[in-house]
């Protein structure tokens, strides 16, 4: 029963996200400027921390 609560539960979320028609009054995005976007930062400490993950799982599997 629990199961069937929280699958109904999520799908009420997802009818209820929907995109913004294309008039909706957003901002317009101007070609000429690129934006800039920083992924370094958040990619190197994804990194990190799979490494960290892998290296715990490796430890764990050689002394078990």
């Amino acid at each position: 029963m629990k199961y069937l609560l929280a699958a109904a539960v999520l799908l009420s979320f997802s009818w209820s996200a929907q995109a913004q028609d294309p008039d909706s009054g957003g901002p317009t995005p101007n070609p000429s400027t690129p934006t800039a976007v920083p992924i370094d930062g958040g990619a190197s400490l994804l990194l990190a921390g799979g490494a960290a993950y892998a290296l715990a799982r490796l430890r764990k599997r050689r002394h078990a």
